[in-house]
């Protein structure tokens, strides 16, 4: 059950192929400010073909951007920030506890610690099905 497509998560964040790190949210209550989100990873990932030859595995950063993009479809989606873009300022207490390869479907889970104005910090968590494979505090900064 889809809360929100591509195409409409496209409507929101600025980013494109191939760089676009989330297919599909799947909950997401902007009051509260928790959204889930998925990536569906596949051998075609350009990323895959240089990270690593012969044992593929998703690069620690683009699993903090693809939480990044998650965070953003709710920041950005939040009363006030419509048109607005929240901007990936840091990432703290960041922790890589399993490898992502090619047929997993990354699940990014993101909790508020602090929601302000001009800037928001939040807590990322991925999985792959029940595992946790990483996770961070993500601060952020809105643009025009």
């Amino acid at each position: 059950m889809s809360v929100m497509s591509t195409t409409e998560i496209m409507e929101i964040l600025p980013h494109r192929y191939p760089f676009l790190m989330v297919d599909r949210i799947t909950a997401m209550d902007v009051e509260a400010g928790t959204v889930t989100g998925f990536k569906n990873l596949t051998m075609n990932e350009e990323f895959f073909q240089g990270h690593f030859p012969g044992n593929p595995v998703m690069p620690g950063v683009l699993q903090m951007e693809a939480m990044a993009q998650v965070a953003g479809v709710m920041l950005n989606s939040r009363g006030g920030n419509e048109g607005r873009v929240a901007y990936f300022m840091s990432m703290n207490k960041v922790k890589f506890r399993k490898m992502v390869t090619p047929g997993d479907q990354l699940r990014m889970e993101i909790s508020p610690l602090r929601i302000r104005s001009r800037m928001a910090t939040v807590q990322g968590k991925a999985y792959v099905g029940d595992d946790l494979v990483s996770e961070a505090e993500l601060t952020f900064g809105y643009g025009a």
